[in-house]
């Protein structure tokens, strides 16, 4: 994803634009599927009930005893695991990734509006210099 580009693109658009809209508009189906994947992994509720999850499987596979589809020490469950992290942890990586140029883009637009900003004081300034004179040469 190209920030100068969104950058444009914002600017083009209207001063007004929400840039979290332009940059949801413009993020790909793989972009929002790893923003949910961290989403929903980084959570509470994951983490209970993936616990909630791992705690049934070894109960189950404890109260089998020898007919247990993966009995203690629960290797399948460690491959299950093993794989789970492996597919997990980039796909976070990519969330993160794209939060950043997220954060630039937004630091980018913050820096714009600042020097806008800046340059209608400046003209403020200017015209506030040129009344006082004007009301100074009325008054001599």
């Amino acid at each position: 994803m190209n920030a100068v580009r969104l950058i444009f693109d914002w600017a083009r658009h209207s001063r007004l634009r929400d840039p979290n809209l332009l940059f949801a508009e413009r993020s790909s189906f793989g972009e929002r599927l790893a923003d949910r994947v961290a989403a929903v992994g980084g959570s509470w509720g994951f983490i209970i009930g993936f616990a909630l999850f791992l705690g049934a499987w070894a109960a189950i596979n404890l109260a089998l005893k020898g007919g247990a589809f993966d009995p203690f020490p629960f290797i399948f469950l460690n491959l299950v695991l093993s794989m789970l992290a492996a597919l997990q942890a980039p796909i976070i990586m990519m969330s993160q990734n794209r939060q950043a140029a997220k954060d630039r883009l937004e630091a980018r637009l913050d820096y714009e509006t600042n020097l806008r900003a800046e340059a209608q004081i400046e003209e403020l300034h200017a015209k506030i210099d040129d009344l006082r004179a004007l009301v100074a040469r009325l008054e001599r």
